[in-house]
């Protein structure tokens, strides 16, 4: 079944198989290379959202019945849709978030690995099975899905973070209803399409736009049985608060400050080169990013700040689309002032701007640029040191020692990730073991988790007991049934028992 999806001047929803469109409020798209609107997006009203819900709850019943194999070729499918399709999504990712073509296919990949890994949800929903636990009884447990469960997702990520939610939700048998961020709808909404045009049946995956007004009736709403959320921390503690509070299991994974140590036995170039993508990669708009390094030693972090410099001032900005540049603007005009707002308050809590990416791109006028920052001297209680910037600032803090960094980065409110640059094994042991962070990399700038292993962080960076994808989504998006059964031989009655069963 084939079902295009054609960018027209409003993009709206995607409910029950199709594409919807109605009178609704409406916001603009932003082209953050140009600061044009190339389009509107439909907010969804509270009546949209639960027809969206209806949709999902009256495609349940066939869809969890239909057996996992089934389910499973029918991602499979999805994969390839998505490979064939890389260079269409990678492009829509480039014009409404601003990253360049080889970040956007690289979002995309990370996405499709998480597909790949919802393609063995036939081995992944295998339940436990003991025979005799008592004469003649057996028993075995069951992974059963939940009903229609939802995702909430981010502007930074509109193809990879979606792809980490509903391909594992739908494989366990669950339908979905995905609020995507308003700021970069075109993708999701493509993918809906193509997951359509795979063999998903109407009603399975629906995709709703909107604000406050559409995360609110998903978190309200009885049929909604859990909700998925990324982005940031007060929100995500008001999506784990409020979702809780009105019966659902909730996942809402919130804002980060990772840190990076460089040791002064580390090979600072290779810290270099990691950082630079680290921090500046997808305009710093990762929550994986890195934006504070702590390094061991004034004569080590001499040698660090001089070759990022170096480094820095090599670096290509300008639009996603062409080819060649390094670093995209950032998604809109307020998250611009806001990066730019925070550089100046560097500045003026006496850290020293080494690199000032402020005004330094030709296209600024237009678009939303801003050139890679650097800062050195950054110290605690500064709000570039304090708060998740989200931009492409990288600040430098100056230690003397690999358990005063671990102190600091422990006492932050954050804990997602963090990574060590070193070339002894016991430091990196004593670092990985004791840590108090969610996701740790050994020379590793950005431990993003595999598909088949979960991401997510520790302390005020995740609410909830389980993370993202691999094994912990089966968990999440699944209920386990354990069933005790027994049958009597012939002619062979067991009289009243007041003990409490055992099988001795």
């Amino acid at each position: 079944m084939k079902n295009e999806y054609t960018v027209t001047n409003t993009i709206g929803h995607f409910i029950n198989g199709r594409h919807v469109c109605r009178a609704e409020s409406v916001q603009p798209v932003f082209d953050p290379a140009t600061g044009a609107t190339t389009k509107n997006v439909a907010l969804a009203s509270k009546a949209t959202v639960e027809e969206a819900i209806a949709a999902a709850q009256a495609a349940f019943p066939a869809w969890r019945n239909t057996p996992p194999l089934k389910r499973a070729r029918v991602m499979s499918r999805f994969k390839t849709i998505l490979e064939d399709n890389a260079d269409r999504l990678a492009r829509l990712l480039a014009e409404e978030h601003g990253k360049v073509l080889s970040d956007a296919h690289g979002e995309l990949q990370r996405g499709i690995e998480n597909v790949e890994f919802a393609t063995y949800v036939p081995q992944l929903l295998k339940g436990e099975h003991s025979k005799n636990v008592g004469p003649s009884i057996d028993s075995w447990s069951e992974f059963q899905p939940l009903g229609v469960v939802a995702g909430i997702t981010p502007f930074n990520f509109p193809v990879m973070v979606p792809l980490w939610m509903w391909p594992m939700a739908v494989a366990c048998g669950n339908t979905f209803i995905l609020k995507p961020s308003e700021k970069t709808p075109s993708s999701t909404l493509l993918l809906a399409s193509l997951a359509i045009e795979a063999g998903l049946p109407p009603g399975v995956l629906n995709i709703v736009n909107g604000n406050k007004e559409a995360v609110d009736t998903l978190l309200t709403d009885t049929r909604v049985k859990a909700v998925s959320f990324v982005g940031s921390t007060p929100i995500a503690e008001y999506i784990y608060t409020t979702g809780c509070a009105h019966g659902k299991r909730v996942q809402a994974l919130g804002g980060a400050k990772n840190f990076a140590i460089v040791m002064p036995d580390a090979d600072i170039d290779n810290a270099v080169s990691s950082l630079l993508g680290a921090a500046y990669g997808s305009c710093g708009e990762r929550c994986m990013a890195i934006p504070l390094v702590a390094v061991i030693g004034d004569q080590t972090a001499d040698a660090l700040v001089e070759k990022l410099a170096l480094e820095i001032r090599k670096m290509k900005v300008g639009p996603g689309l062409e080819a060649g540049n390094d670093m995209g603007p950032l998604v809109s005009k307020p998250h611009f002032e806001k990066v730019s707002a925070y550089v100046a308050q560097g500045v003026a809590a006496g850290a020293r701007l080494v690199v000032d990416g402020r005004g330094a791109v030709a296209h600024a006028r237009d678009g939303y640029f801003l050139g890679p920052c650097l800062f050195d001297h950054v110290k605690p209680g500064m709000s570039i040191y304090q708060e998740e910037i989200f931009g492409p600032v990288l600040g430098v803090v100056r230690l003397n020692s690999l358990q005063e960094a671990m102190e600091m980065i422990d006492a932050h409110e954050y804990g997602n990730g963090t990574c060590i640059f070193t070339r002894d094994g016991e430091a990196a042991r004593y670092f990985s073991d004791n840590i108090q962070v969610g996701m740790v990399g050994v020379n590793v700038p950005l431990p993003v988790p595999v598909a088949y292993h979960s991401f997510g962080g520790w302390k005020r960076s995740l609410f909830g007991d389980l993370h993202a994808y691999g094994p912990d989504a089966v968990r999440f998006y699944t209920k386990r049934k354990t069933i005790t059964q027994r049958w009597p031989s012939a002619g062979v009655r067991e009289g009243v028992v007041f003990a409490f069963p055992s099988n001795r």
